[in-house]
């Protein structure tokens, strides 16, 4: 009972920062206000969880690296792909190396490998705190992309890393080439599993539902078990977890492709997965904030010296931090201007102000907290494990000054700048669109055909093509205009939307009357109201 208990405290406080950062008529990151909620919750009413290392990673890790390589947009991935490594396994490498020397001279009682650990918990970054950060300024879509690529790779490869360290704590030795064999090891058994297990389970699930018809709940199910089914078969044969749940997640998004599930399935899957990832990351932020005053209290002693030089750490390792990232981005942007003249490829005109919102954008989040929070408790011996509550300190400490960092930063370094406008993107929408009317046109034409064939009221089912076919008349016409034309056509259906969206709205008020004063059966009821969802869903994407 204890344990539901505290699921259900936590789920209310996320329940709660959810309502209150909207009514907040300034813009409060929700990450900060979760981890406020926990703390509060901490101090006010006692409540306390004990952590389990493994069981934490186990719970939050997985579905949440999954969803990232899932819902990355994978053209951005490859098309910026030697960027994204760049920021994602170089960056991460520099920033185990550099920032884990600096805080160990920083904090000479801080063990070298327990500074690195620390440091590779705190090179992976999360985009989903930047963008929550900068909700009311918008980051243009190509930074946004490769910050969502680089977050993908540096979750793993941030997190493997503090394997190594972890490793290193424990047993006193570390080998670089015995490392770096056994993270190639880790990466491509990982990385195997994850998609070995994705594309079986598919195959057998599209099997079964060629047989036996689909069924949007167990579909939707599965999705769910996939990422602890490939994160605990790698781990039982000892590779990286962290990766085969990121490769199941990138094997999904093409197993997809190539076999098209319901449309239901698809929306409910998307809702399921939406909720998972907002109850888990504010999970991750409300515990956060729960174990901060025990850990504050466990580090304000001899261990760290006097309270001012806790925040003292803080501030000098998120500066670092920023200054190193600055540093790595600037240099990578050199490489490209480079690579560009010696090939005689056209230089992008970078402003400086998107290379501070790159740097500003490292916001560290919940899997930087996931990853210190398993840091073991004890050592091999049974000591505990040195500066553990230090480390947990510090990570906290970053997340925070990061998220304000960016919060303060960068709406006024994003606000008014001028980037090239995006019109491919436009142009393949536009082709996009007439080739798929034109799809539905000959459908509809051979549909018809087919069944008026031998039928008395063949000219019903001519005047009911006609009536089906109109709207993709029109789609297929407007993607044909001249630019001017196209702006136009674009603000009709934008008015023809809204006025679609309006007439839907009163239809649903009409049924919602009907069932009140109990003229509607309720079968007849949900019924009706699902068209409507749908249609209003299509209508505003």
């Amino acid at each position: 009972m204890d344990t539901v208990t505290t699921v259900l405290t936590l789920l209310l406080a996320v329940v709660a920062s959810g309502f209150l950062t909207r009514l907040s008529p300034v813009p409060l990151p929700l990450p900060i206000l979760q981890i406020g909620f926990g703390a509060l919750l901490a101090a006010a009413t006692g409540f306390e969880v004990v952590l389990q290392p493994e069981l934490f990673f186990l719970v939050f890790l997985p579905p949440l690296l999954f969803l990232d390589g899932w819902r990355i947009p994978k053209r951005g991935l490859f098309r910026d792909g030697w960027t994204i490594v760049e920021l994602a396994l170089g960056l991460v490498l520099f920033t185990v190396l550099g920032i884990g020397l600096f805080i160990h001279w920083l904090i000479p009682e801080m063990p070298l490998a327990v500074a690195f650990a620390l440091a590779a918990v705190l090179s992976p970054t999360d985009p989903i705190a930047v963008s929550a950060v900068a909700a009311r300024v918008p980051i243009p879509h190509r930074l946004m992309h490769i910050l969502e690529g680089e977050s993908l790779l540096n979750d793993a490869s941030g997190l493997v890393c503090l394997r190594f360290a972890v490793a290193a704590a424990l047993t006193g030795s570390f080998s670089l080439g015995t490392a770096a064999l056994t993270f190639l090891q880790l990466a491509l058994g990982g990385i195997a599993i994850g998609v070995a297990l994705t594309w079986a389970v598919m195959w057998v699930l599209g099997r079964l539902v060629r047989r036996i018809g689909e069924d949007p709940g167990l579909q939707t199910l599965v999705s769910l078990l996939i990422p602890f089914g490939a994160y605990l078969l790698a781990e039982h044969v000892h590779v990286s977890g962290i990766l085969a749940a990121v490769a199941a997640g990138v094997t999904m998004n093409y197993a997809e492709i190539f076999g098209q599930a319901l449309a239901a399935t698809r929306m409910r899957r998307n809702a399921v997965w939406d909720t998972v990832q907002f109850a888990a990351n504010g999970i991750i932020f409300v515990l956060l904030g729960e174990q901060l005053p025990a850990i504050l209290g466990n580090v304000a002693g001899p261990e760290s010296g006097d309270d001012w030089l806790l925040a003292v750490y803080v501030l000098s390792i998120a500066v670092a931090l920023g200054v190193l990232r600055l540093g790595w981005v600037w240099a990578s942007l050199q490489f490209t201007l480079y690579k560009a003249r010696v090939t005689g490829q056209p230089r992008p005109a970078v402003h400086w102000r998107v290379l501070v919102a790159a740097s500003l954008a490292g916001v560290r989040g919940a899997i930087t907290l996931a990853g210190v929070l398993t840091l073991p408790l004890v050592m091999e011996d049974g000591s505990p494990f040195p500066a553990r509550d230090l480390a947990i300190f510090l990570a906290m400490g970053v997340i925070l000054v990061s998220l304000a960092g960016a919060t303060l930063l960068l709406p006024p370094v994003l606000r008014g700048l001028e980037l090239p406008p995006e019109d491919e993107h436009a142009r393949e929408e536009d082709a996009a669109r007439r080739a798929a009317a034109e799809a539905a046109v000959r459908a509809i034409e051979q549909a018809q055909h087919a069944m008026a064939e031998g039928q008395p009221d063949a000219d019903l089912y001519a005047e009911a093509a006609t009536l089906s076919m109109e709207p993709y008349h029109r789609q297929a016409d407007g993607a044909q205009l001249t630019e001017a034309e196209a702006e136009r056509f674009r603000r009709i259906a934008a008015i023809e939307r809204d006025l679609r969206l309006a007439g839907l709205k009163a239809e649903r008020d009409a049924l919602y009357r009907l069932r009140r004063a109990r003229r509607l059966e309720d079968a007849t009821f949900a019924r009706l109201v699902r068209e409507i969802d749908l249609a209003e869903a299509r209508h505003a994407a």
